[in-house]
């Protein structure tokens, strides 16, 4: 196995168009744990921790340009306002030493249908900066970027840049399920977000299908209810009925399998648990808001 340490992007985005099967590493949490275990031996590692801009973040008027090797740690302590959806799901990633090392850009490489940032990211509507040196930049669509399990549409000699993720207009959620509390893959996982400006809701689900996938049924169903009975105006409780339709349909987008981490009749159901929730705590929470904004005017 040969190593690759380039000391630039610009020296990174060569090496990889050199040596397209070059797996990139950064902080080393998914990548080390396949080689020490023998599951993977890959002929190059590309280390890619001497390029400082990969671990700094820009916050625009609208969005937060995430560099791909930003730890979760950052994103706890840094943008919980602008990215709490994230923020949220950074704080069940593994332990400190792994939330210190680990960033969104590596849990997006391996594309794990378990990757505790993916809900979050679907439910905020991100995408995914690419570059090769060949073709240059471009912007992957979060929807588009889970190809499998374990595959993501990169071409092979693209590398992951950064992640373009819209502040949050509205409250966000994100739950997981697992055997205890820290250190656990995620028997399955659930992002929620609420998007008053376009008066739409946008889900995540994770370890519940061979890719990180939305509940698009249920998204429909909701934002039809929301928008018919004036709830984004009249700031109304949801009805226990809307909560429990949404929450089966957020189950039937699941096509989880049976595993030594629960089978997956467990996992729908979770699910759906799951979905109602966070569909009554972001609810909540936006009535909150807005009762203020409209004591305040």
């Amino acid at each position: 196995m040969d190593f690759l340490r380039p000391a630039s992007w610009g020296e990174a985005l060569a090496a990889k168009a050199e040596h397209p099967t070059a797996v990139p590493i950064a902080g080393g949490t998914d990548v080390m744990v396949e080689i020490n275990f023998d599951h993977r031996r890959p002929e190059y590692l590309l280390d890619l921790n001497r390029i400082g801009d990969l671990e700094e973040w820009e916050v625009g008027a609208d969005s937060v340009r995430l560099g791909a090797s930003v730890p979760y740690t950052r994103i706890m302590e840094n943008l919980r306002g602008e990215l709490p959806g994230l923020a949220l799901a950074s704080h069940t990633v593994a332990s400190p030493q792994i939330r210190n090392r680990g960033g969104v850009g590596g849990n997006l490489g391996t594309a794990s249908p378990a990757g505790d940032a993916h809900p979050a990211l679907l439910a905020a509507g991100a995408e995914v900066e690419v570059e090769s040196a060949r073709r240059g930049t471009r912007l992957i669509p979060i929807d588009a970027f889970f190809t499998g399990v374990k595959r993501n549409a990169l071409a092979a000699d693209e590398l992951i840049r950064a992640v373009h993720i819209k502040k949050a207009d509205g409250p966000q959620q994100f739950s997981k399920v697992g055997t205890r509390n820290a250190m656990v893959i995620a028997v399955c996982a659930f992002g929620l977000a609420l998007h008053p400006e376009t008066r739409t809701v946008r889900t995540g689900i994770g370890s519940a299908a061979p890719t990180p996938v939305r509940a698009k049924a249920a998204e429909e169903f909701l934002n039809a209810a929301l928008e018919e009975g004036g709830f984004w105006d009249n700031g109304k409780i949801i009805t226990p009925s809307v909560a429990q339709r949404f929450a089966d349909l957020c189950s039937a987008a699941c096509n989880p399998i049976d595993d030594v981490r629960g089978t997956a009749s467990y996992r729908r159901h979770a699910v759906g648990i799951m979905a109602r929730r966070t569909l009554t705590w972001t609810w909540e929470s936006y009535r909150g808001t807005a009762a203020h904004v409209e004591g305040v005017a």
